[in-house]
């Protein structure tokens, strides 16, 4: 007779998951991350992935990691899984108004002398790895107040991202109350609905914010992007640090070539451009002009 713990999970099934992932397991998968999606997995990172995979393996009713990585790696799991194991495997932590010495740079500099130079030019920018929608929501924010003062100021807002579930998330817009803290009053009221469920308080985005928004899946270690747009300003942050220096700098590259002549590019603050050879010039920390 199977016998059940205090949280209703079979014994058996929850002993199985106790099983850790072997350094050998996870040099296969470590592998293959790095191959497929250019992410670093150093071993310190073993534990980590054990972690998130063992709710997947749970989801499965699988018994160990190994039969995990066997079904992974078979023809039926390329198909099947590839998807939920990079939701899995991807850091997606996001804020909104993150790092906000970009938005006061993008609202103070860069828009007032894009309207200067051509009004009737739609202004466009990429949020690379845009996770759950905070940063390209945040985007929006700061390009919808400049409309309100330049009615004939118009933009057009990209977001990327490799996890499905994030942007899947993005597409909502739904975020709990806790969220969107770090966001002032008055652009609450104008941006964030909310919701009238007391038990369970969140914020849905206004319209608004979604209506110059366009969301795509992309995996930067992709030969080609295949994006027709032209930027005049990139987001890439806190997406470099998961890739070593030769991959930064290709993806980089690549992404520049979308970039217009004269446009910005952001990087998070913990990440760095030095000795890159990229056509980028340093403007200020973490904000780059292309040359």
């Amino acid at each position: 007779m199977t016998t059940t713990n205090r949280h209703g999970n079979p014994e058996g099934a929850l002993a199985c998951f106790k099983a850790e992932l072997t350094e050998k397991d996870f040099e296969v998968f470590s592998k293959f991350i790095y191959s497929e999606y250019g992410i670093k997995m150093p071993p310190i990172k073993r534990i980590m992935l054990q972690g998130r995979l063992l709710k997947r393996i749970r989801e499965l009713n699988m018994k160990s990691y190994s039969e995990y990585k066997e079904y992974f790696f078979s023809q039926a799991g390329q198909e099947k899984e590839l998807l939920h194991f990079l939701n899995v495997v991807t850091t997606n932590k996001t804020d909104f108004f993150r790092e906000p010495v970009h938005f006061i740079f993008l609202k103070e500099n860069i828009l007032p002398a894009f309207q200067e130079q051509d009004t009737k030019q739609m202004f466009k920018v990429w949020s690379a790895g845009c996770s759950s929608g905070e940063e390209p929501y945040t985007i929006a924010i700061t390009l919808n107040e400049f409309q309100r003062l330049n009615p004939l100021f118009k933009f057009q807002i990209t977001g990327t991202d490799i996890s499905t579930q994030m942007l899947e998330k993005a597409a909502k817009g739904v975020y709990p109350m806790t969220k969107v803290a770090t966001i002032p009053l008055e652009l609450k009221k104008r941006y964030l609905l909310k919701s009238k469920d007391a038990g369970n308080p969140t914020v849905r985005v206004h319209p608004l914010l979604q209506k110059n928004l366009v969301l795509n899946y992309l995996n930067l270690m992709e030969s080609s992007y295949g994006v027709k747009e032209t930027y005049d300003v990139i987001f890439c942050r806190n997406v470099l640090i998961y890739f070593d220096r030769p991959t930064q700098e290709r993806v980089i590259n690549k992404l520049c070539q979308n970039l217009k002549r004269g446009g910005h590019f952001f990087i998070g603050h913990s990440e760095s451009l030095s000795g890159m050879d990229v056509p980028l010039k340093h403007i200020k920390p973490t904000i780059f002009e292309k040359i």
